[in-house]
Order: C-alpha cells, then structure tokens, then sequence
C-alpha cells in the first residue's frame, strides 16, 4: 500500500495533539483519587453516553467486526444485533442501580463493589476480581494495540512493532495526564468522529462504485461460491445453523460484565439523567453498528478477494480510495479514536483495581491521594507495557483477540453484577464462587477447541448463574444490615424518581 500523502499526515497527526492537549487541560483537575479515577462522580448525560459507548466499541468495531463479516458472511451481524440489545438491557437494568449502590457502598471499582456489596470477610472477592481485570484487560488492550499497528502500517509504511510502539506512547501520554475525565471528554470527541466516518465512508464508496457496480459484484460473489452469504436466516445452502446464530448474539451477554462500561454508569452526576444518557446511547449504538455491517457488505464486491491478513483494513482501503488527502485523513483518525477510546479506558480500570484493591489494602492503607494518584499512573504504564509486549507478536486477528477478552469479562462477572443489584440472598462466598467457575468453564471450553460451536462466554455465564442460585439455596444471605441496604438500594435507584 502506497504511502499516503501530506494532507492525510497532517490531518491525522492534528488530531493526535489535540487529544493529548486534552489530557493537558484535565491533568490540574484531579484533585482527590475518586477525581482520577471517576471524575468525582459529575459526569452528565452527552459525556456519559458517547463515553461508555466509545469505550465499548474499540478497533475492532471499524476494522474486527467488518473484517469478521467480510469472511464470513452476513450471519456473523448477528453479532452486531446481540450488542445492540446487550447495550439497551445494560443501560436499563445495570446502571440505575448500580450507580445507587456503588455510592452507597463508596465504591471506586467494580473489585471494591463486589467486597463492599457482600462484605466480604476474607477480602478474596476484591482479589480474584483484580486479577481476573488484570489478565483480561491486558488481553483486551493488546488487541487495541494490534489494530493500531495495523492502521499505522497502512497508512504511513511504519514497520508493524514500530507502529505498536507509536500507538502505545500516544495512548500513555493522555491517560497518565488526565485520568478519568481526560479519558471520558476524549471519548465523547472520539465516539461522534467515530459515528460521522461509520456511516459517511461506505456511503461514499457506494456512490463512488455506483449501484449497478454493488449488485454485479454481489451477484458474482454469489455465483462464483464464495464464502460470504448475505442472509441473516439460516437454510440448507449458505450454511447458517441456529447454533451459530445463538453464538453470535450471546455476545450481548458480555455487557453486564464489562469493568470499563460499568465504570460509566458509577460516574454519571444523578440517576435521573440516566433516561436521556439511553436514548444517546441507543441512537450512536444502532447508527455505528449498523455502519460496520454496511461495509462489510460493500466491501464483498469492492475487494472480493481479500485474505484473512487483510480483511481487517478495507475500512482504511475505502478510505484511501474514495477520499481527498485531507478528508481522509479525519476519517482515517477515527480508527485510532476507537482504538484510544477503550484502550485510556481499559488502562484506568486495571490500574484503578491495582490501586484502590492492591495497593491501598495491602501494601499502604495510609497511602497519601497525591501518592495513590501517582502509583496508578505507574501502574498504567506497567499495564501499557505488558500489553504491547502480547501485540508486537500477535497470532491471531483483531476480532477474535477482542472476543476472547469480552467472553472471560461477561463469564466472570456479569451474572455477578446482576445478582449483586436484583438479588438480597446472594452471599459473599456464592459470588466469589460464581465468578470464579465461570472464569473456568469459559477458558476450559475455549482450551478444548468448543468455541468453534458455541462462543464461550454462554457456557461461562450460565454456569456462574447455576453455581450462584444453588448456592442461595442452600445458604441465604442472613446478614440484615446487607439485606436493608440491599431494599433501600431498590426503593432509591429508579430512573423516574422525583
């Protein structure tokens, strides 16, 4: 791929300073460590939607998921469909309460949350969760980082471990000077360019191509046998099972479990800004997924002949093909903004558990806010570091490293944060036995090779929810002073409450 010109390497390269002045104007307002962390909890409605949207949607939503489609064929949207209503339930069930309990309990992370929740006596609860934060997030984070080395190697020739390396300093340098705002005001800047250049690029390249170019390539990519069918519905000839179905749209599951999402809901300003924080989120939700399934479709007869290595990067070929230098290059520069998006965002949760839950129960419980602030932003480069290491040398593509990665998070967690907020009979020890059987099943499943037939975070899931109720079934909650929080929590968490 040639190298791109002037305009593009200007633009793009803007776009990059201004992020990091962000983090410059943002560094003097992190006064106390729930600032850093959090924000101080004063987030408002636009901030918090786009934020906890654009968080979620990384690289892989303008290169993981197109690519994915474009190999296998229209059926994988399905994944796309499982998000949409992951994302709706998550707003409605999940962060009403959620942000009612956590600052009921003074809660900074979702470690925190579940020890304070449940009590827990042992302090195993905040200990398994960090280290299963840790592990994923690194995981989830690299995968960022490939897809920054990727873009990097197509738009300007950099060699691809010089390009992971290149991503890695810009992401640093805005979360180590902001923290939580910087991270949330970037988002809310990065999700709208997202957004604008998911729906305007397979536009323009369909206008470009003209539509009697799109429907003779389709055709051909039908008669020629290709394996990239264009139905959603399962038949006997583009063999779509309901299987595969299931195990796309389960996908939808991993939104109750994901820390960085979670946190968005913890540091709104009131629940009652929550209502219109959905529609936003809703309306950017359904606008860019719909947006990536559509270039994938254009790209069928565009570049009917692309490999596995390459599929991920027809988002950035239309781009380079369809748009003047300068144009391109703001369009170009969403990429890197759904790349930096989770991963500032990924960083501060794994350091958040580090700090809050390691550092500060363990090591110095006395440990200074100016300290604690400083220590996190250490361990933000330690986590920065060992993520890059597992991207220089990636062996698998964008997709299936963020899946993995969003699989282990829904398995661990999510049935745990939905009976932490809607059940008063879960224990500590039921949890901390759920998340941790959930965590097995998932990676058991995935190590034997059964992902190919189910995605591993439905075996993972259910299998918590199972170990959970039986459980409480066998030993309720008895504690009472849990049991009245838990009933004033319900009565005060409503979205419509004046």
């Amino acid at each position: 791929m040639e190298l791109l010109t002037n305009g593009i390497f200007m633009s793009f390269i803007g776009y990059l300073i201004l992020m990091v002045i962000i983090g410059f104007v943002f560094c003097k307002q992190n006064k106390s460590l729930n600032d850093y962390l959090l924000g101080g909890r004063g987030l408002g409605s636009w901030v918090t939607a786009i934020s906890a949207q654009a968080s979620d949607m990384s690289g892989w939503l303008l290169m993981g998921l197109p690519g994915a489609i474009y190999l296998g064929g229209m059926g994988d949207a399905w994944v796309a469909i499982g998000l949409g209503l992951g994302t709706l339930f998550n707003w409605l069930l999940i962060a009403p309460r959620l942000r009612t309990y956590t600052e009921r309990t003074n809660a900074l992370t979702l470690s925190s949350f579940f020890a304070d929740r449940f009590r827990d006596p042992t302090g195993m609860l905040r200990a398994v969760s960090s280290i299963i934060i840790l592990i994923f997030f690194s995981i989830y984070a690299a995968s960022g980082l490939v897809a920054c080395g990727k873009l990097f190697e197509s738009m300007f020739g950099f060699n691809y471990q010089v390009a992971v390396l290149t991503g890695t300093f810009v992401i640093l340098a805005y979360t180590l000077l902001g923290g939580y705002l910087a991270v949330c005001w970037t988002d809310l800047i990065q999700g709208m360019l997202m957004m604008i250049a998911i729906v305007v690029v397979p536009l323009i390249a369909t206008a470009n191509a003209g539509s009697g170019i799109i429907s003779d390539g389709i055709q051909a990519v039908i008669n020629a046998g290709a394996q990239k069918n264009l139905s959603l519905l399962p038949n006997a000839t583009n063999g779509l099972t309901i299987m595969a179905i299931i195990s796309c749209a389960v996908w939808g599951l991993g939104y109750f479990g994901q820390p960085h999402i979670l946190s968005r809901f913890m540091s709104i300003k009131d629940v009652k800004l929550l209502p219109r924080s959905i529609t936003i989120a809703m309306i950017w939700v359904v606008i860019s997924l719909a947006g990536a399934v559509a270039i994938a479709f254009v790209a069928m007869p565009l570049f009917p002949n692309l490999g596995k290595a390459e599929a991920e990067t027809i988002f950035i070929k239309m781009i380079m093909i369809y748009f003047n230098p300068w144009i391109g290059g703001i369009m170009l520069a969403a990429i890197m903004a759904a790349i930096m998006s989770t991963i500032d965002s990924q960083l501060l949760v794994s350091t958040s558990a580090l700090t809050e839950d390691f550092y500060r129960r363990v090591i110095r419980r006395q440990a200074s806010v100016k300290e604690s602030v400083w220590i996190s932003r250490g361990f933000v480069v330690l986590i920065s570091v060992l993520a890059m290491f597992i991207a220089l040398w990636p062996n698998d593509t964008i997709f299936n490293i963020v899946k993995f990665a969003w699989g282990g998070f829904g398995a661990a967690f999510g049935p745990v944060v939905i009976m932490a907020l809607y059940s008063r009979k879960t224990t500590w020890f039921s949890a901390l036995a759920g998340m941790i059987t959930g965590t097995v099943v998932m990676l058991v499943w995935y190590m034997l090779g059964l992902n190919k037939y189910m995605y591993e975070i439905l075996p993972g899931f259910v299998a918590n929810f199972i170990v959970m109720f039986v459980i409480n079934m066998i030993s309720a909650q008895k504690n009472n002073d849990i049991i009245e929080q838990f009933e004033d929590v319900k009565n005060n968490s409503s979205m419509l409450k004046k």
